[in-house]
């Protein structure tokens, strides 16, 4: 059994890391970074077992694979792909990952906030209504956020529009080094931060905040049994990071 990571650019990524310690270096794991979606897939097809999908590659990953499962189809995006009885499975463990991150905080959350509009937010949003909050999407992108808002059944506003907020839970899936904007008050918020290369709202005062570490873990957990049918060892998965 082979795995990857597909997506652009993945140099940096701690996927590598985190899989050889859930098992012990036991299973090869590449780095695959193509700027054309078809080129990465391709090579998944001919050499590996399965694959996790990273930006931008969660929505193409969707549109080629045979089966979804209930959190890929609720998504409309990919990040997990493995080949099993002849077909080419799709999950999205990145809501799992939200999900057990949150609760593993243990406080209550009825309202969130997701900020960005990219594939993240996407799963930020599913994750967030699994939770049982009402969900507010922000963006810099009147359309884009437009386009999640009426996908996903919640309240869409812009990034000006945030700062008077003040919501139970915020997912922020904005890219690393992009402005942070300005007014933020989420001192009575738990806040999940997607980014953990370039965190932006660590030093934010907040209720709780969640690193994107936990959430990579969580999705992490969630994914690598769908690909070998073995339990990772969570142990090794926390001291890889």
């Amino acid at each position: 059994m082979k795995f990857a990571l597909i997506g652009h650019p993945v140099a940096g990524s701690l996927s590598p890391t985190l899989f050889s310690a859930a098992y012990d270096g036991r299973y090869p794991y590449d780095l695959l970074d193509f700027e054309v979606f078809e080129d990465a897939w391709n090579l998944f097809l001919d050499q590996y077992t399965g694959i996790n999908v990273t930006a931008p590659f969660k929505q193409d990953a969707y549109a080629h694979v045979d089966w979804l499962s209930e959190s890929a189809r609720a998504t409309g995006a990919v990040n997990l792909v493995v080949k099993a009885d002849g077909r080419l499975r799709g999950y999205n463990t990145d809501v799992d990952g939200i999900v057990s991150s949150v609760r593993e905080v243990g406080l209550p959350v009825a309202d969130a906030l997701v900020m960005g509009t990219g594939g993240a937010a996407r799963a930020a949003i599913v994750g967030a209504q699994k939770l049982g909050c009402q969900v507010t999407v922000a963006g810099r992108s009147a359309d884009k956020v437009e386009a999640l808002a009426q996908a996903f059944g919640c309240r869409g506003i812009s990034l000006e529009e945030v700062s008077p907020l003040k919501p139970g839970l915020v997912i922020y899936t904005i890219p690393g080094g992009a402005p942070v904007p300005p007014g933020l008050n989420f001192a009575e918020s738990v806040v999940l931060e997607a980014e953990y290369k370039r965190p932006s709202l660590c030093a934010l005062p907040c209720k709780a905040y969640i690193p994107g570490q936990r959430w990579l873990i969580g999705q992490a957990v969630a994914g690598y049994e769908l690909f070998t049918g073995e339990k990772p060892n969570m142990q090794n998965l926390i001291n890889a990071i």
